[in-house]
């Protein structure tokens, strides 16, 4: 099959499409044959300083969907043909290449209507903000949220699921995305560049601050972003953790939630089956027309290590997905 092999840590941006193994599905596993694979900056990040289990060369890309090829030994409620997309393990070989396997409790069946490039813009960035909103925050007792980088795909996910979920939705985003963020769902949009956030925030919830904060940016944001809270707040982070230490104790008393998406494949079984769940019901938003996939941009297969320069630079909106076939 053909795949864009990474040769060794740090030359992800040297990737070329070669010619390498087809790989197997082992028991529980399916072979799927692969349409369409999101971009994710956790591809770039991970593959600079590479990681202790991997060896070379090396296929990233967490995100994949396609249609089963091969079902592994004791798949069942699946057959060859099926749509299906899914969330990687970045331990193992990914969807950058005509195959990949994956385990066949994590797949998620594509609707008819969706395509692969909208299905393949979903996994990493849509079911970490599913995590954040859905599976940590406390939702019956939030009322506003500030979710950061609303521009991105995670920020621009959780703008949607936020709303959708009826909440007043805040968002930090550069002045010329501000139309973009808000046609997502933000009430109100503020530009990290020229304003002051936290002052921002404090006029947008006549001095109480907010009831929940998603941080997709930094840790150092992260930090910043305990001032924006109400009390009994939440912080939600995803690019680091805060400096515990800048509140007091006694005081707003926050709530922290760690989320790291990747875990889940550590986790047990009947938590990895939650990678679907997530997908099943993102899925059945699309199809309703409350949840918009994000696609931005569509690439080939040997237009990624750009692609993913790109990222890097941190000005892309919304999902770039690279079409396989």
């Amino acid at each position: 099959m053909k795949a864009l092999l990474l040769e060794d840590k740090n030359q992800w941006k040297d990737m070329k499409v070669q010619e390498t193994e087809t790989p197997r599905p082992e028991k529980g596993e399916v072979l799927v044959e692969v349409h369409a694979t999101g971009l994710n900056p956790v591809d770039y990040k991970i593959a600079t300083n590479g990681h202790p289990n991997w060896t070379y060369p090396k296929v990233l890309g967490l995100d994949a969907a396609g249609t089963i090829a091969e079902l592994g030994e004791g798949v069942t409620g699946w057959q060859k043909g099926d749509r299906v997309v899914y969330h990687g393990n970045l331990q193992n070989d990914g969807a950058y290449a005509e195959y990949a396997v994956t385990t066949a409790h994590t797949i998620s069946r594509i609707p008819d209507g969706i395509s692969f490039e909208e299905a393949a813009a979903l996994p990493t960035a849509g079911y970490t903000a599913y995590q954040a909103i859905h599976r940590k925050l406390p939702l019956d007792q939030i009322d506003t949220i500030l979710i950061h980088a609303g521009a991105g795909g995670v920020g621009g996910f959780g703008i949607q699921l936020a709303k959708a979920a009826g909440k007043k939705v805040l968002t930090t985003a550069s002045q010329h995305n501000h139309e973009y963020v808000k046609r997502l769902g933000a009430d109100e949009a503020i530009d990290y560049r020229t304003e002051d956030v936290g002052q921002r925030v404090k006029e947008m919830t006549d001095g109480k601050g907010v009831d929940a904060v998603v941080d997709t940016v930094s840790r150092d944001n992260a930090t910043a972003s305990l001032d924006y809270l109400a009390h009994m707040g939440h912080l939600v982070y995803i690019a680091g953790a805060p400096d515990f230490t800048k509140v007091q104790p006694f005081t707003i008393v926050p709530s922290y939630h760690e989320i790291a998406l990747g875990a889940i494949h550590q986790a047990d079984t009947d938590s990895q089956k939650d990678l679907a769940v997530m997908g099943d019901e993102m899925l059945a938003m699309v199809t309703e027309g409350k949840l918009s996939p994000l696609l931005s941009e569509t690439v080939t297969l040997k237009d990624v290590p750009q692609a993913l320069e790109r990222l890097s630079e941190r000005h892309v909106t919304g999902k770039i997905v690279a079409k396989i076939r």
